[in-house]
């Protein structure tokens, strides 16, 4: 954003030039501002634009932050900023496909789910591509697209809900987890080719994490258990989509 600062303002108010006098040019300045911008926020000069692209990239990194604010220092992905994009994305009539990156660790069960549901629901073409790592509630985003990708060296951990804080000590508490964690085995059953029981199995093994009970599954393994379609990588993850835009709009066609 350009900005102009108040002697600027003044000169031009005070001293309308008059028509022998030359306006000041102010594009060299700008030009420098927007290029000191690009280096401190990507730390480089130039970047590709996306102009004019009918695919969208959104990127769900760092920890999903619900209904409690994490510390300043976290990465965090807001789910009160996701769902307002999704909906623009399933309304803009330009966007014809979406493309998801995940590298999170996890975070919020209840908005790692709300945001799984809206991306299932989208009448668009959907693919996710895992880099790093999915886990947690990760999962069940990455399953809830119409394909999904894992990198070779990503890993995605899966393992019972946990409770932070002061936790009531008391049959209901067993049961409101026990409820919460069909909802998240449902889900990722439902979007993914894994069964129930292995995907309990796999939640509740012991001796796979240090202190812990539950399993990290590195790419081929989390595609050979059903969770993820298929090893691959930006490439392959852009082409799978482009696929089905592709067939969408054949479809249209034939039904018009």
């Amino acid at each position: 954003m350009n900005k102009i600062g108040g002697s600027t303002v003044s000169n031009s108010i005070n001293n309308q030039p008059t028509s022998d006098e030359e306006v000041p040019n102010n594009q060299p300045d700008s030009k420098e501002s927007s290029l000191v911008e690009k280096i401190q926020q990507l730390g480089q000069t130039n970047v590709p634009s996306l102009s004019e692209s009918k695919i969208h990239c959104l990127t769900i990194v760092g920890q999903i932050e619900g209904h409690v604010a994490l510390p300043p220092q976290n990465k965090t992905t807001k789910y009160e900023h996701l769902i307002p994009q999704l909906v623009a994305i399933e309304q803009n009539p330009k966007i014809e496909g979406l493309l998801i990156i995940l590298n999170t660790v996890g975070g919020d069960v209840e908005a790692g789910l709300a945001i799984s549901e809206m991306i299932a629901t989208l009448s668009k073409p959907t693919v996710s591509l895992v880099l790093g790592g999915g886990h947690s509630i990760g999962v069940p985003i990455a399953v809830s697209t119409n394909y999904s990708y894992i990198a070779e060296t990503a890993t995605m951990t899966i393992h019972p809900i946990r409770l932070t804080g002061l936790v009531i000590g008391v049959p209901q508490t067993f049961e409101y987890l026990d409820k919460m964690q069909e909802r998240v085995t449902k889900f990722v059953t439902k979007h993914s080719k894994i069964t129930d029981e292995r995907f309990k199995e796999l939640m509740f093994t012991k001796g796979n994490l240090t202190r812990d009970i539950g399993t990290n599954v590195v790419g081929l393994d989390a595609v050979k258990y059903g969770i993820i379609d298929e090893v691959g990588g930006i490439g392959q993850a852009l082409a799978k989509l482009q696929q089905f835009i592709d067939q969408r709009q054949e479809q249209t066609k034939n039904g018009e």
